[in-house]
C-alpha cells in the first residue's frame, strides 16, 4: 500500500534521479534525452502543491503521524460485504 506522503516523495525523488542523469558524465546520449523530455512536462513545485490541494487522498508532502496510522489501519482492513447477514428470499 503506497501512502499519499510516500506518492508525493517518490515523485519528488523521481525528478531529482532525472535530473542527476543529465549531468552524470557517461550516460549515452539518448537516455539523457529521453530524461530532457520527461522532464520537459514533469509536474512543478506549484503543479504538486496544486495536486495536493485537490486531492491529499492522493498525493500529501506531510502526513501527521497519527493520520498516517490511520490511512494504513484503514487500507490493511478489508472492506465489509454489503450483503453480509442478510437472508435472500
Amino acid at each position: 500500500m503506497t501512502l499519499p506522503d510516500e506518492r508525493y516523495r517518490s515523485i519528488a525523488q523521481t525528478q531529482r534521479f532525472l535530473l542527476r542523469l543529465l549531468t552524470t558524465p557517461r550516460v549515452p546520449r539518448a537516455v539523457k534525452d529521453e530524461a530532457r523530455g520527461l522532464l520537459r512536462h514533469y509536474p512543478s513545485d506549484y503543479d504538486m502543491q496544486q495536486l495536493e490541494r485537490a486531492a491529499p487522498h492522493v498525493v500529501q508532502q506531510r502526513m501527521e503521524p497519527v493520520h498516517r496510522m490511520i490511512a494504513a489501519y484503514t487500507a490493511a482492513t478489508p472492506e465489509h460485504d454489503d450483503h453480509e447477514g442478510s437472508t435472500l428470499d
